[in-house]
């Protein structure tokens, strides 16, 4: 195939505090053929993500931070156009690390097939993707519910949130979803299904409206926020309770750091057990995550929402406002058809 040109968006200067476009460059580049066990990729979809801030911060990682004129990384649904794998045909749709960029090579290994018969392609990015993985083994496997568990879920309007909620509601517990917008928390309450939800930005009295909706305090806490949200869940920890940190989003623009930790004691004192979570620990049993995710899915027993903007060029904006709180549920890169 005819050597093809790529745009791609590249990291130009390292953001301090909230991130501008102007941190981001978009650039044209020929792309290579695929070598031996290689395909070449067209994005169809791209994955905006609030763990994308700390890949293009130089500040200490799980994972090494974008250099300076890289392209971003991201997760992408891409058609293979070109292959030079095994098991890899022109036509098939997989998921993989494609990043911000309309084409790219991938090494085989690094891919998923995609069955578009399934759900609609863009959930491999979403609800059978990163996020409802992350939801699924976050709370299944480490926070470990029962039945009648009084369970809170910060950031509980966003891709991982929303999900997180509905499979402890699978699991019998009680879900108090805490989110800044009305609009999201109705969603959550209305749609989703939650038992209670609270706008933080409404609510100067967090901890002590907690306390009366749960006077026996929470069980478990899905914490992809931090901050003061956090200090407020954990004055109200029940005893044996488990913390589960996804996140920490409140954290990620600050120029200075938030003073803390705060909260020892109440740890000290419920006996509480606070564990970090990264999804790609768990990947060895995806399999088994997205067989019972994609049944959820089919028996309409979970539901999920997108946010979806058109066009690579807007990723930067769409990134921007995703850090801010602009959207329900997954957001989504619409790059190609």
């Amino acid at each position: 195939m005819k050597q093809q040109l790529n745009r791609k968006i590249t990291l130009k200067s390292r953001p301090s505090g909230m991130p501008r476009v102007e941190d981001f460059e978009l650039r044209q580049e020929p792309v290579p053929a695929p070598g031996p066990g290689q395909v070449l990729l067209q994005t169809l979809f791209l994955s905006l993500d609030p763990y994308m801030r700390g890949r293009i911060s130089d500040a200490k990682n799980y994972a090494a931070p974008v250099g300076l004129g890289e392209v971003i990384v991201g997760g992408t649904v891409s058609r293979v156009l070109e292959s030079a794998a095994p098991g890899f045909n022109k036509g098939d749709i997989v998921e993989g690390p494609g990043g911000w960029q309309e084409l790219s090579v991938l090494a085989a290994g690094s891919l998923r097939k995609v069955d578009p018969d399934l759900a609609p392609p863009s959930t491999a990015l979403g609800v059978l993707g990163m996020p409802g993985l992350t939801a699924y083994f976050s709370i299944l496997h480490v926070a470990r519910p029962i039945s009648g568990d009084v369970v809170v879920i910060s950031g509980a309007a966003g891709a991982v949130g929303q999900l997180a909620g509905q499979i402890a509601k699978l699991a019998g517990c009680i879900v108090i979803g805490i989110a800044g917008s009305d609009d999201k928390l109705e969603y959550c309450q209305k749609t989703l299904g939650f038992d209670h939800v609270i706008n933080y930005k409404k609510t100067p009295e967090l901890a002590s409206v907690l306390t009366k909706l749960c006077p026996a305090g929470v069980n478990v806490y899905l914490d992809g926020v931090g901050g003061a949200i956090s200090q407020a869940v954990f004055g109200n920890l029940a005893f044996k309770a488990r913390v589960v940190i996804i996140g920490q989003i409140s954290q990620s623009n600050l120029v200075e750091p938030d003073l803390g930790p705060r909260s020892m004691r109440y740890l000290l004192t419920s006996r509480a057990r606070i564990e970090g979570f990264l999804v790609g620990d768990w990947q060895s049993r995806n399999s088994e995550a997205l067989l019972r995710l994609s049944g959820w899915l089919k028996a309409g027993q979970i539901q999920y929402s997108e946010h979806q903007v058109d066009g690579l060029e807007n990723a930067p904006s769409a990134f921007i406002g995703m850090l801010s709180g602009a959207n329900l549920g997954k957001t989504i890169v619409r790059v190609a058809d």
